[in-house]
């Protein structure tokens, strides 16, 4: 039997103010009408996020008519293209036409990953009745805070690469063959000096027409972020909501304030951390293959959810564990009433002075005198970024080699003599100097094994102003630590090129020049710096199998 290839239906829509929006309709076998599954994309609507989830066609084959839509000035679509500006309206108006398709019963669940997971808060927001439930992944609730920027520090290649990946569908669309080359070479592998001087006229004038040139000058107090913001307009509305996120998912942030949000209401919510980057949602993270347990279920938990809330087919999930976090030392999941607010864990840090220039000089979890470590921060050799959850080096990575540069302070524990748990968030509090305005400090959280080998659990940034007290929210954790690991925290000047580089005045990324960096030096007192952990004691209950 020859294989088919599954060809959807187009159909067009208008929104209100007459835009022809385009999408791929799935129809499911036998008779309807069907409830439907809606996702909302700019990235050419036949790719339907399969990078994560299974193709539209699976779903049809569950019962359900499923439609792929292209943003306005997307695709084929017709109008502008100017992201987050007009997902609220533009949703609810899908909304109102898919309801009233003769083959759909009225009920729409939305699912998707990504911006596919903020034009799903921003359709939420409008409160069609139609929407009865939706699964929001890997996505950002405060624009300013979980997609642009991360403790007031641009993230560089991120919003590069987005930009030119934007710019490039423009210049598909416009036929534009020469500058969708430029831009799709800057998406891939921008060049050092296009990192290095993101303010450049050149790379200003690649990227006109996008959302970068605004990124890089707007004051992050200003309205253009809460106006593009879902934060800025989702109520906390009674929608059941199952939200999906990755310990090594830049937008990991959006996903805890999202559920955090929606718990205020009386839909059913739920949230899954898995182990996983951005994409793919695969158990190779980084450097590290976590075998079996690591794999994806998300489509058949997805399936299990939307037969719940738009079929009344008891399928358990409301029975499932409020929160199911990925283990990254265990590697099972495990199960908790909560996320925020557990239980934590003071570790003091301690030094005898040379915590930069000896892996062993600084200690973690061990009180002493007040001392001062000091490095320096040069913008010619800015400490790198491996692991994390940023581009260019996602995920778990060896970080021995960047641990042991003069330019990193270590502060190590020493080796565990039972096992410990930790899951939840992790904040770090650093008296920190430096000999200029302004300055960024990055702390790393690794397990250390007994062969000394580092590598990364969570990390936080921030941009500094002034000296004294800095808080840095790592993005949390869940880790079972064994009898004779380590824990260290790292901390560093700069992690490039993932953020931008302070050149130390404090101002907007969009004025400052390459040549404006300079040297700075960075100065932490371990009086008054600790680190704060999720500590739990481990139990069998806490398990999924």
């Amino acid at each position: 039997m020859t294989a088919r290839v599954p060809m959807p239906e187009v159909i067009s829509m208008r929104t209100r103010d007459g835009v022809r929006l385009d999408a791929d309709v799935y129809r499911p076998d036998g008779e309807g009408p069907f409830p439907a599954l809606l996702m909302r994309q700019p990235y050419g609507r036949r790719i339907a996020s399969t990078v994560t989830y299974a193709h539209p066609s699976w779903y049809a084959e569950q019962g359900y008519l499923v439609v792929i839509q292209d943003v306005r000035g997307r695709g084929s679509s017709e109008g502008e293209f100017e992201p987050f500006v007009n997902e609220q309206r533009d949703g609810e108006d899908t909304l109102e036409w898919l309801a009233g398709l003769a083959d759909c019963n009225g009920r729409v669940g939305m699912y998707g990953f990504s911006y596919q997971g903020v034009t799903q808060l921003f359709a939420a927001a409008s409160g069609h009745p139609a929407l009865k439930t939706i699964v929001p992944a890997m996505t950002g609730f405060h624009l300013g805070r979980d997609w642009a920027c991360e403790g007031g520090a641009l993230r560089l290649q991120n919003s590069l690469s987005w930009a030119a990946q934007l710019g490039a569908e423009t210049d598909r669309r416009d036929h534009n063959h020469d500058r969708f080359a430029q831009r799709y070479r800057l998406g891939h592998d921008p060049a050092a000096d296009e990192l290095i001087d993101p303010a450049s006229p050149a790379v200003r004038e690649l990227l006109a027409g996008t959302f970068f040139g605004d990124w890089l000058d707007q004051p992050l107090d200003s309205d253009y972020w809460s106006e593009r913001s879902a934060a800025g307009c989702l109520p906390v509305v009674d929608l059941p909501a199952l939200h999906v996120g990755g310990w090594f998912d830049s937008f990991l942030t959006g996903t805890f304030a999202t559920f955090e949000h929606l718990r205020a209401g009386a839909g059913v919510q739920r949230l899954v951390v898995g182990p996983w980057t951005h994409l793919p949602w695969t158990p190779a993270v980084g450097q590290a293959w976590l075998g079996d347990a690591a794999r994806s279920t998300i489509d058949t938990l997805q399936l299990r959810w939307f037969d719940r809330f738009l079929k009344d087919r008891d399928t358990g999930v409301e029975q499932d564990p409020p929160v199911q976090l990925y283990d990254l030392g265990a590697n099972r999941w495990r199960a908790y009433p909560d996320y925020a607010g557990l239980p934590t864990e003071r570790l003091a840090l301690a030094s005898d002075g040379s915590a930069g220039f000896d892996l062993d000089g600084g200690r973690l979890g061990e009180e002493g005198e007040a001392t001062v470590d000091t490095i320096i921060h040069d913008p010619w050799r800015p400490v790198p970024a491996v692991g994390g959850h940023l581009a260019p080096s996602t995920g778990i990575h060896d970080r021995t080699v960047v641990d042991a540069r003069p330019d990193v302070l270590t502060y190590t524990s020493a080796p565990f003599d039972a096992d410990r748990q930790l899951a939840g968030p992790v904040r770090a509090t650093l008296n920190a100097a430096a000999d200029a305005d302004s300055f960024d400090l990055c702390a790393v959280l690794s397990v250390v094994d007994a062969d000394g080998r580092a590598r990364n659990l969570t990390q936080g940034y921030a941009r500094a102003r002034g000296n004294g007290s800095v808080r840095l929210d790592l993005r949390g954790t869940c880790a079972r630590l064994r009898a004779g690991q380590r824990l260290r925290l790292s901390v560093s000047g700069a992690c490039y090129p993932a953020y931008t580089l302070n050149d130390g005045s404090g101002r907007a990324p969009g004025a400052v020049r390459a040549a404006d960096h300079r040297i700075l030096t960075l100065s932490l007192n371990t009086q008054g710096s600790w680190l704060e952990l999720p500590a739990r004691a481990p139990t069998a209950k806490e398990e999924v199998s």
